[in-house]
């Protein structure tokens, strides 16, 4: 069993048709499972301004499959540079979301290089911002340094779940029970000023940004 186990985590890039039938079966049980609710109060999704978007690690689950077509064909996800990420990206291209490769501790220029790139072409930009390590529901700077940077604002994403399971992992992640309400709520954007530079400044929004998102989350 450790050989079969250490074998499967040496294969870094799995067949497409896996992930193929995966994200069709995840479609089949999001529609069939479970009853969706979306609060969009600012009609964010039917905007044509694109922005930068932050969900917490622990909520990904379904994102992609709740998250609107249209917005998925206008959004690029940063995604760890791991082999857990390839597996990640790997599914979310299947629900037609583009990626970005790289985290705050891997390839973190390279990510900021595309991701000013992508702001610049009108595309929205999604992190998980206490990611890839955590801890769990506190945010890294990156967003932050994105929006000030490209004149962008942040809008806070959750998708909370009435029931779920949750995993011995560090961000503690949530799998929705079955039957159980999905709600996708999209919170009230933040606008991040120019050029911030300092420390104490990056700090203040990072902080603002932080308690935004944690007001639009139910445990």
């Amino acid at each position: 069993m450790g050989k079969l186990k250490k074998k499967f985590r040496s294969i870094k890039k799995l067949p497409n048709w896996i992930f193929f039938i995966l994200v069709r079966l995840m479609k089949c049980m999001v529609h069939c499972l479970y009853r969706i609710k979306i609060e969009d109060s600012n009609n964010y999704i039917e905007s044509k301004e694109n922005f930068v978007v932050v969900i917490w690690h622990n909520r990904l689950l379904f994102l992609p499959a709740l998250f609107p077509a249209a917005a998925r064909k206008r959004t690029k996800a940063v995604i760890s540079a791991s082999r857990d990420g390839q597996y990640i990206a790997d599914i979310v291209h299947q629900f037609g979301l583009q990626t970005l490769r790289g985290s705050s501790s891997r390839k973190a220029s390279n990510v900021q290089r595309g991701a000013v790139q992508a702001i610049n072409e009108g595309w929205h930009v999604c992190f998980t911002p206490d990611g890839p390590r955590g801890p769990k529901y506190h945010m890294h700077r990156g967003p932050i340094h994105l929006a000030s940077l490209t004149n962008t604002r942040i809008v806070p994403l959750i998708i909370n779940a009435s029931r779920y399971w949750q995993l011995k992992s560090w961000d503690k992640f949530q799998i929705p029970k079955p039957f159980s309400r999905l709600t996708l709520v999209i919170g009230d954007s933040i606008k991040i000023p120019g050029n911030l530079s300092s420390k104490e400044e990056l700090e203040i929004w990072r902080q603002r940004v932080e308690d935004e998102l944690i007001k639009i989350t139910r445990d």
